[in-house]
């Protein structure tokens, strides 16, 4: 059976995937409450032109279908960049069980970086959540990307 570091590998592959498209290099699973992969992607909001196209609404998305459902209760998210306000409340609307992501976002992060999105007392759901999980992997495929990015830039 497959452990959280495997999923988070499979996440991490999917955000090398998108780096290697030109998308930002973040990745998603999601597992349904038996362990078995529901659904996994990365970004692709230039590739398709939507701003929405997160690799956690993507997932999400592809899960819903694939159960005949929006809400998927029991499963939880693995992705490797800390989730913006409209993941949060994506997660939130799916009735996703637990997320588990790899590293901080400072500049947009909504579940401690800049907000506690999936703290607020008023919602009706709660997604518990960690983060930590191959942290140094995913940082360092952000830094990566973003240092190349520049440095073609400058070039231009």
């Amino acid at each position: 059976m497959l452990d959280d570091r495997d999923y988070m590998a499979r996440a991490l592959g999917e955000a090398r995937d998108a780096g290697d498209r030109g998308e930002v290099p973040v990745g998603a699973v999601l597992v349904g409450p038996g362990g078995d992969i529901l659904a996994s992607a990365g970004n692709a909001q230039i590739g398709s032109c939507d701003a929405t196209a997160h690799a956690e609404v993507r997932v999400l998305q592809m899960a819903g279908l694939a159960c005949g459902n929006y809400r998927l209760p029991g499963t939880v998210l693995f992705v490797t960049l800390e989730p913006c306000t409209m993941c949060c409340g994506a997660l939130i609307h799916a009735r996703v069980e637990r997320l588990v992501f790899a590293t901080r976002e400072p500049k947009a992060g909504a579940v401690i970086s800049t907000a506690a999105i999936l703290e607020n007392p008023g919602l009706n759901h709660r997604v518990t959540w960690s983060e930590g999980l191959m942290a140094t992997e995913s940082a360092a495929l952000l830094s990566g990307f973003f240092a190349e990015r520049r440095k073609r830039a400058k070039e231009s």
